[in-house]
């Protein structure tokens, strides 16, 4: 993995989920219904397991994390985003690269649609087919194995 040429850090916004920026962010990451949004929202809220990590750039939130890590250390990717108007400029990329420099997981995992294939792909995660799970739609497990020199 390379470094981003954007300098940028990884806050704790699980606090802040109420706020529309969060919210919307979220939405990227999800199936865009209103309800679906809310439903992850409260899973944030309820679930101490989970975290939820901002990745802002000169004082803006551009994109989120939100994960579960195991006493392992396998960091399971339950969302990511970018905010449409910041995406292509290395910024998912530098999210993984962030969540790896802070936490120190030893496996990242992310279980995503064909869409999001290449973005894995591109930063090093092996990609493996799960089939079709959910309406007859593939879905693909992403996984990166952390090397000591990665973190």
């Amino acid at each position: 993995m390379t470094d981003t040429v954007h300098e940028a850090t990884l806050i704790d916004i699980k606090s802040k989920l109420q706020e529309a920026e969060i919210q919307e962010l979220l939405g990227c990451s999800v199936f865009p219904d209103p309800d679906r949004i809310d439903e992850v929202v409260q899973e944030y809220q309820t679930d101490s397991g989970l975290s939820l990590y901002g990745y802002v750039s000169e004082d803006y939130l551009v994109g989120l994390i939100g994960f579960r890590m195991d006493e392992q250390r396998t960091l399971t990717i339950t969302h990511i985003a970018v905010k449409p108007d910041s995406r292509g400029a290395g910024f998912g990329r530098g999210i993984i690269l962030e969540t790896i420099e802070l936490l120190k997981p030893s496996l990242l995992l992310a279980e995503t649609d064909e869409e999001a294939v290449d973005f894995y792909r591109s930063i090093g995660f092996v990609i493996i087919s799960l089939g079709e799970k959910v309406s007859g739609m593939e879905r693909f497990l992403c996984r990166y194995e952390v090397e000591e020199e990665d973190s």
